[in-house]
């Protein structure tokens, strides 16, 4: 069981690396076409190697994970999503696997599995992981107040403030607020 820890925190500190890289490539590069169709097959034979592996073992978490993230760099939310949950089903108190489905969704335009995703987000980081994932926290309770500000402002005023709580730089989420509470 230690084993399995040790691993999955790697795996999270890899996606999480793996993910940052990516955003700064796409805030720091322009697309070129020719480089564009050779990354799309790479990734598609990454895909298709991963799919392998995983055939060969259903259970390796860590596979899940690596299929799961190439199908979010290749923009495939579908097949990002429904991995995204078979990893949730194999290890259920993985907190980062439910806030990769909810970016997933959101990236599909589905809001209200967003949502959904985002609140088992919150409600599975353990005690002893808040610290770690104070960023990604304050985006799900932000994302959340930015749902529910027409349907629920008090629940929406909750949730942003948890927002803050968690990023009190978080300049959206500080314009949020005072529009909430104004």
């Amino acid at each position: 069981m230690k084993m399995a820890k040790i691993n999955i925190k790697n795996l999270f500190l890899g996606l999480v690396l793996v993910g940052s890289a990516g955003f700064v490539n796409a805030q720091t590069t322009q697309k070129d076409t020719a480089n564009n169709t050779a990354a799309t097959s790479q990734a598609g034979s990454g895909i298709e190697a991963l799919k392998k592996q995983i055939e060969a073992n259903p259970k390796d978490a860590e596979s899940l994970a690596k299929l799961a993230t190439a199908y979010q760099e290749a923009s495939d939310w579908t097949n990002a999503i429904e991995t995204w949950k078979k990893i949730s089903a194999l290890l259920p108190d993985w907190a980062p696997s439910y806030y990769s489905q909810a970016y997933a969704y959101q990236s599909a335009k589905d809001d209200a599995n967003a949502k959904i995703a985002y609140e088992k987000y919150i409600a599975t980081v353990k005690p002893e992981e808040v610290e770690q994932n104070k960023k990604n926290l304050a985006y799900a309770y932000f994302y959340l107040a930015f749902t529910e500000q027409q349907t629920d402002p008090n629940k929406a005023k909750e949730h942003i403030a948890q927002s803050i709580k968690y990023d009190p730089s978080n300049q959206d989420a500080i314009k949020l607020s005072k529009a909430l509470n104004s």
